[in-house]
């Protein structure tokens, strides 16, 4: 039964396809990644919490659990008189259990990464914008939100802290060519400087896998590819192509197999190991263990110049 299970969940790998819960807040259509989603449940009183983020509405207890509330109309500035009908998504990423709280929940859709677009800076907000994406879902147009980025301006000690790098202390300066493939601005930008601080300096960062894909196969034929790209470190959620599709595409490929590749994201659970595990991934770590995913860089690109030089 295990090994039946192990192909169900293989075959359901690399297909570059996303399980979108859509949720209404003021009557506008928003989507989390399902992957995310532990349970749905009808609102509760909430008991608020003194000097907490403005958008956190404070904590609560479904069973024998303490959850965090956190008011999503508030934060995304389209409050209303809460209603005893208002749904919480309990969510679960980055190792923590936070509850959203919505106005309702529609039904899920199962849809391509290839239909989910980066939206326009005037739409997401830049740098600061928590829209990750834009799809079409049912002939309805749905804005998928990045809840990473919205969990890391309320709790900042909750995602990728340069003090882990800082503590590995002195390290060499490191100039293979590490490639990322990361759609969170935000996050890009934290994965990118904290790598430079622990001396990575040759990266080339990517917003989704499939721009990452298409680099590598635009490298020349004829070429050492470890001379171009030494690492792959790769996201899961991503808009065009996700890492699960990436990642069954180079280790698929003859040329590109051998370059060890990373997955490092806030949805590694067991199901999504076994998943990485069966596509080759060498490697799957959650965010956000920025020093964790240091070391194991250092380690696989050890590895990989052993193997060449025999």
């Amino acid at each position: 039964m295990a090994e039946a299970q192990n192909s169900r969940i293989l075959l359901e790998s690399g297909t570059n396809e996303i399980e979108i819960m859509k949720f209404t807040i003021g009557g506008n259509l928003f989507g989390i990644n399902v992957a995310k989603v532990r349970e749905i449940m009808i609102s509760e009183p909430v008991k608020p919490m003194p000097h907490a983020h403005p958008a956190v509405e404070g904590i609560f207890k479904p069973r024998d659990a303490v959850l965090t509330v956190v008011d999503l109309p508030k934060y995304l500035g389209m409050e209303r008189e809460k209603d005893p009908k208002d749904i919480f998504i309990i969510t679960n990423f980055n190792k923590m259990f936070i509850a959203f709280r919505v106005h309702t929940v529609d039904r899920i859709s199962r849809i391509s990464w290839t239909d989910i677009h980066k939206p326009d800076k005037t739409v997401s907000g830049g740098a600061e914008g928590v829209a990750t994406g834009i799809a079409q879902c049912d002939g309805e147009l749905v804005t998928i939100l990045d809840f990473e980025r919205i969990v890391a301006e309320i709790a900042p000690e909750t995602t990728i802290q340069m003090s882990e790098v800082e503590n590995l202390g002195p390290r060499d300066r490191n100039e293979k060519p590490i490639w990322v493939a990361e759609d969170s601005i935000l996050l890009s930008k934290m994965i990118s400087d904290s790598l430079r601080k622990a001396n990575y300096v040759n990266l080339q960062m990517f917003p989704n896998g499939r721009e990452l894909w298409d680099a590598l196969i635009a490298l020349p034929k004829d070429s050492d590819i470890s001379r171009h790209v030494a690492l792959i470190i790769t996201d899961i959620e991503m808009p065009q192509m996700d890492g699960h599709r990436l990642t069954k595409l180079v280790k698929d490929d003859q040329r590109f197999k051998h370059i060890p590749l990373i997955i490092f994201s806030s949805l590694i659970s067991e199901e999504m190991r076994i998943k990485g595990r069966q596509l080759g991934a060498d490697e799957q770590l959650t965010k956000p263990e920025i020093g964790h995913l240091v070391d194991v860089m250092d380690h696989l690109l050890e590895r990989a110049a052993e193997a060449q030089e025999k």
